[in-house]
Order: structure tokens, then sequence, then C-alpha cells
């Protein structure tokens, strides 16, 4: 409801304001759309859940400053474009506070699993930001991922970060309504890495201290769509000899659009694979399958949907392109 009363008025403030994301280069929608949606979420989200509780847990205080400062850095992100090393440095920042708090993704067994844990985190919430390149898509894929990640917090005795990712999908609910295509508002930068940051490391803290095995699926299975859209970015620009950094219309999403399906229709395509894997991610926790077994079965997924887009061309040949630059030449 916090969420569904703050959007309507932001979207006003950004109209008059002029925060607006315009169209041109490589982005897909085809009109100015204001920003500033992201702020919704962050106070549908974080509101609530400090309000009901008083946290006493460092961990969970830990990822909602953590997830308020990238926030910050999204809306200024969003009004004037930074510095990638500057962003990056923040982030890391962030993360770094979490992990110092105590989640450890115990990959390795060893010290390294904190500056893994680290730079898990940055990455997979940038994933999170790259995979908000469509109407409705973003929010879609998180109402459904915190909805099923909150079930596993509740049932692995965390309470607290339960009450965060119980409150995430129903604030992306109230922003649904106006987010859904054709859009009247984006999150921008500040709801993406909002978003991806209590994902990422909510993730993180809830198979803090298991094995190996349970580490790989835990992270794995609850970010399984925004992995795999970069994952898919990152091999096809390799392979057309793109800029891996230059933005692109390569995403999942647009190659879904491309099979034929509408927009709408590909976001609930991302919400359904989103559940799958989430679900997966609950019975590995309530102990119904083991997490090795989860583990393959969520890396073997990931190989093939990475790999299976590629088939969808989004780019001319590596060939054509140097033809074409010849001729031009």
């Amino acid at each position: 409801m916090l969420t569904a009363a703050l959007t309507p008025v932001l979207r006003r403030l950004a109209l008059r304001w002029g925060f607006m994301d315009r169209p041109g280069g490589h982005k897909s929608h085809e009109r100015a759309t204001p920003y500033l949606g992201g702020v919704a979420i962050m106070l549908g989200t974080v509101v609530p859940s400090v309000a009901l509780i008083s946290p006493t847990d460092e961990r969970f205080i830990g990822i909602v400053i953590g997830a308020v400062i990238v926030t910050l850095l999204g809306l200024i992100d969003d009004l004037s474009p930074l510095p990638q090393l500057t962003r990056l440095a923040v982030e890391f920042l962030a993360a770094g506070g979490v992990v110092l708090t105590g989640v450890h993704a115990s990959v390795t067994g060893t010290w390294l699993d904190g500056p893994i844990t680290v730079l898990w985190i940055v990455v997979v919430t940038n994933s999170f930001n790259l995979l908000d390149n469509m109407d409705g898509a973003l929010a879609a894929v998180t109402v459904v991922t915190a909805a099923i990640l909150a079930g596993a917090a509740f049932v692995s005795a965390q309470p607290a970060i339960g009450l965060i990712l119980a409150t995430l999908p129903l604030a992306c609910l109230g922003f649904l309504p106006y987010n859904w295509a054709p859009a009247k508002i984006f999150m921008g930068d500040a709801g993406s890495l909002f978003v991806g940051f209590v994902l990422t490391c909510s993730a993180a803290l809830l198979i803090t201290g298991h094995d190996t095995g349970t580490a790989i699926a835990g992270l794995l299975l609850p970010t399984f769509v925004a992995t795999v859209d970069t994952g898919v970015v990152l091999l096809s620009r390799r392979r057309a000899g793109r800029p891996m950094m230059r933005g692109g219309t390569d995403h999942l999403s647009h190659r879904l659009r491309r099979l034929g399906l509408s927009t709408r229709l590909t976001a609930l395509t991302l919400a359904a694979l989103a559940a799958v894997t989430g679900v997966l991610d609950l019975v590995m926790m309530l102990g119904w399958i083991p997490p090795l077994g989860a583990a393959i079965v969520g890396l073997t997924a990931a190989c093939v949907l990475i790999g299976l887009p590629q088939r969808v061309r989004v780019y001319p040949p590596v060939r054509a392109q140097k033809s074409l630059h010849v001729r031009r030449k």
C-alpha cells in the first residue's frame, strides 16, 4: 500500500523535475519515461520491515544499510550518470560491510570465502540491474524470487531477513501496475540495485555456515534468471566481438521478444523460470533433496540456458561485420 501510494506521487515529481529515461542508443523503449519508482520500492520494503521489528541482528542491519546506500547510489546515477569505477567502489564498500557483519558463502571453507562473497554480491547485484531492461520484467521476477526466498528464510529460522524478503515482493506488487507494459514509470538503477542487493545478500546469509554444495546451490538458484541473463549477454558479445560493457538489445528478454512473445508474456516467462529455480532452492533448504544434486541441476540448467539463446541472432556474424568494415574503408 505504501509503494502503491508513493509511486504516482514520485512519478509526478519526476515529470515536473525532468527525471526521465529517454529512448535512444541501445534502449528498447520508445518514449521518455519517468524514473524514481525504485525509491518507492525501497521505502515500501524498508519502512515496514524496520517498523515491525526491533532489529538486533547485525547481519540484518548491515543488509538494510547497504541496500539504502546502493539505492542512493542508483538514484544519483539515474539523475547524473556516474563513472563506472565510482559505482563499483561504493558497491564493494556496501558489500564489504555486509560481509563484515558475518555473511559468508562457504564456497572454499577458507579465508577466501569473504572476498568471494563480496565479489559475488557486487556482480550479481549488477546482474539484476541489467535484467531491468523491459517493462515489468524485473519487478515480476522479484515478486516470485523474494516470496520464495522469504519462505526459505523462515524455514531456516531467520525471521528478520524473512520479514524484509516478505515485504519486498509486496512492494513490487504495489509498483507493478505502474510498470506493467506499457510502463508509466521505471524503477531505474535506484530500484534495480536495491532489489539485487537485498536478494543477493539474503541468499548469501541463508547459506552462511553450510557446506559447499549448499553454498553453490543457495547462491545460484535464487538469482538464476539474473545470472543466466548476464551469461547470455557476455557470451553473445564475446562471440560478436563487441565490448563487454557496451549496452545492447541482447538480453534474454529481447531474445524472447524476437521469438514472438509479447512484452507482458516475456515478463511472465522470466518470472515462471524464477519460480522453478526458487522452488528448487526452497526444497533443498527443507532437506527434501541433497544440496549437491540441486547444485548440479542448477549449474547444468544455467549452462544450457546460456547456450540455447545464442541461436536467436541479435548481432551479425563476425565475418559479416569485418567484411562491412573493409567495404567502408
